[in-house]
């Protein structure tokens, strides 16, 4: 059975052929997931809109040589997550951690839990805001292939073969990469959850 038609990579085609109107449209439409994944990706709000903007002039540039040969969300993100890499290679490193140590951290700062979602109040929104940070942290602290291969899996809509074809590795090794990744949150992240689960925004099970 072949692949259902690309409506964005049909858009991609009229920017190959100099309509501009259709990367118009394409960068509404995927400007924020593009800032969303490299925000978290950085972890930086700021730098995130600069390096979208970078990626859509590459994919701009890149027009003449489009091929439709991958849906173009997935060719836009492999540009993104070129330049994320390039990014975190210009940074001067941190000093190596063991993930225990980080993980020995994350229980000296609890352990909280969220109370009772029936008794709402200034506490209950303080502890949200702070386990928010800590996702923030948790993610920001994966090896970047496990980073990348969680945010993907949660942020875009492309499967797990599209997700494998943008970290340049095969299906089970972009699944084990998801897999790794949610299961080093969970530890990370315990010490804050009753129940010892953590699942994206709109995600039910693994």
């Amino acid at each position: 059975m072949g692949r259902a038609p690309d409506p964005d990579a049909e858009l991609m085609l009229r920017v190959k052929r100099g309509d501009l109107e259709a990367f118009e449209a394409l960068v509404e439409k995927y400007k924020q997931p593009l800032v969303n994944f490299i925000a978290r990706s950085l972890g930086d709000a700021e730098e995130a809109q600069d390096l979208a903007q970078s990626a859509f002039l590459q994919a701009f540039r890149a027009a003449p040589r489009y091929k439709p040969t991958a849906r173009f969300s997935t060719w836009l993100f492999v540009i993104a997550r070129n330049l994320c890499l390039n990014e975190l290679r210009r940074r001067p490193r941190r000093p190596a951690e063991s993930a225990d140590a980080r993980e020995e951290a994350f229980e000296r700062g609890g352990p909280r839990t969220l109370p009772d979602a029936a008794r709402p109040g200034p506490a209950q929104e303080a502890l949200r805001g702070e386990l928010l940070e800590k996702v923030e942290e948790a993610v920001r602290e994966l090896p970047e292939p496990q980073r990348t291969a969680l945010l993907l899996c949660v942020q875009t809509d492309l499967s797990y073969e599209e997700i494998a074809r943008t970290l340049g590795c095969s299906l089970s090794a972009a699944k084990s990469l998801i897999h790794r990744a949610r299961q080093t949150l969970k530890r990370r992240l315990r010490p804050y959850l009753r129940s010892g689960e953590w699942r994206p925004a709109g995600q039910g099970g693994s």
